[in-house]
């Protein structure tokens, strides 16, 4: 409970330095390329959820809530949730500036307070290496649909120098909680536990530079040849800076 406790009130903390800049709605408003774009990885993890029109999607660990609104705009049926109180305002807020509609209720990763089997997907992004994996993945599949699909984006915790570059190096948004660690090998397991078929995919590579070098046409050429081994070298993902995560529920 202790480690919740951080977790809520670090997250908390962000929601409040974040607010004062968020006091006009219109800052709220933003396009879908604006998240999807945002990383190398989240446009092709979406993809992974195939079409959501339709269906009913549970946005794990909604923060901030724009995935949300992309997912709504998308056609889904959207329940989210959050740890923080002050994330779970400014993601109501950013739904309601951009017009749609989500469920939104403050929880717990590992209790989730769903029926079992209500959800066709699952999606989230960094929120799994906060939790107790073996707890947050019964849930996840207590909650998916026969044959439903979740996909999680995680930073990955494999590679020795970037771990130390984590710990040493200053870069934009370095912030963590005192209990927070990058997924590992042993997180991977506990989740095949549970879906024995998961798909794992690195990203950034040789892109993960961009956290220290923000010379775009440098940045673009890193991420063209990512792209290019990656799929092809798939043993380099453990050296990524993150991994996405395609969970399947057997019927």
């Amino acid at each position: 409970m202790d480690r919740l406790r951080t977790e809520q009130d670090f997250h908390d903390r962000q929601a409040t330095q974040r607010a004062a800049s968020l006091q006009d709605p219109n800052r709220l408003v933003f396009g879908d390329a604006d998240y999807l774009d945002h990383e190398t990885w989240i446009q092709p993890a979406f993809r992974r959820l195939g079409s959501v029109a339709g269906r009913r999607v549970l946005d794990f660990g909604c923060g901030h809530g724009m995935m949300a609104v992309v997912l709504a705009r998308h056609g889904a049926d959207v329940d989210a949730f959050d740890l923080s109180p002050g994330y779970l305002q400014e993601a109501r807020r950013r739904a309601e500036a951009n017009h749609v509609a989500a469920r939104f209720v403050q929880a717990d990763g590992e209790r989730l307070p769903y029926a079992d089997g209500v959800f066709d997907s699952v999606w989230g992004n960094a929120v799994l290496h906060h939790l107790d994996i073996p707890k947050a993945a019964r849930e996840v599949r207590r909650v998916l649909k026969p044959g439903g699909v979740a996909v999680f984006c995680e930073p990955w915790g494999g590679n020795p120098i970037l771990q130390a570059a984590r710990r040493w190096l200053p870069y934009p948004g370095k912030q963590r909680t005192r209990d927070e660690e990058p997924l590992r090998a042993a997180g991977v397991a506990a989740l095949r536990e549970v879906f024995p078929g998961m798909e794992i995919q690195g990203y950034q590579l040789l892109g993960m530079v961009r956290r220290v070098v923000r010379w775009g046409p440098l940045t673009r050429w890193l991420d063209g040849i990512d792209a290019a081994l990656l799929p092809r070298l798939t043993f380099l993902g453990r050296f990524c800076r993150y991994v996405v995560l395609t969970l399947r529920r057997d019927r």
